[in-house]
């Protein structure tokens, strides 16, 4: 195997704490399901370098975790593919954006029942949609086309998309600030499915109020002068 630097390894390390805080928070929240899969694939800053991790679930919580670094070429350079959650497979993402720091394949409950429906997740949820101009999440459902392929051809839709339900498992989550950023990101989602499912019972979740969207995104620095035109078109 090829040698990796002190920087590299210093960052494989901080990968492992940051993980660790991410996964415990998502099972504390209850925001994984019980078979607790999740896993978490890191960009080497400055490097064609990834690091993959898993959680290595339920039933062994002392367990240390134990990441894997591939080049950008699927060659393993540091530790086993069969504990590192399999991230490999979203290499072309990381080579295709170089802004993507982080993606995460997770199992959540609400987020997963609505992966079972074969349903896109239309966002109204205000935390979620604060923080994105996408407005639906998309479902991957013909596996014939790796998963990969399907998220680039969404951003290729619109660099904006920032997720994918994968159609009877789980879901994918992708972000630019890190591991931690993105667990909080995977909560939100969880959060807004639950509610929204909840409300399927009372006659389904309904669109946002007038003025709820540009309070949101002049919140978060999203807000630009031309959505106040194509609201209205709405």
């Amino acid at each position: 195997m090829s040698q990796l630097s002190e920087t590299v390894l210093a960052f494989v390390e901080q990968v492992k704490k940051d993980a660790a805080i991410a996964f415990r928070g998502l099972r504390d929240t209850h925001t994984i399901s019980a078979a607790g899969t999740v896993n978490f694939v890191e960009r080497v800053p400055g490097e064609p370098l990834i690091v993959s991790i898993g959680y290595p679930g339920p039933f062994a919580p002392d367990a240390e975790l134990k990441p894997a670094v591939y080049d950008f070429d699927g060659n393993l350079l540091l530790g086993e593919a069969r504990h590192a959650g399999g991230g490999g497979r979203y290499l072309p993402i990381f080579r295709k954006h170089d802004d993507i720091t982080t993606v995460s394949h997770v199992h959540s409950v609400y987020l997963g029942a609505w992966s079972q429906a074969h349903r896109p997740l239309t966002i109204r949820y205000v935390p979620v949609q604060r923080w994105t101009r996408v407005r639906e999440l998309p479902v991957y459902i013909d596996r014939r086309q790796g998963e990969a392929n399907f998220i680039l051809e969404r951003l290729e839709e619109d660099a904006g998309h920032f997720a994918i339900l994968e159609a009877n498992g789980g879901s994918t989550v992708w972000g630019r600030k890190g591991i931690l950023a993105l667990a909080n990101t995977i909560v939100n989602l969880e959060e807004g499915a639950r509610l929204q499912a909840i409300a399927e019972t009372l006659g389904g979740s309904k669109s946002y109020g007038p003025g709820v969207l540009e309070q949101q995104w002049k919140m978060s620095g999203l807000w630009t002068e031309a959505d106040s035109a194509a609201l209205a078109a709405e």
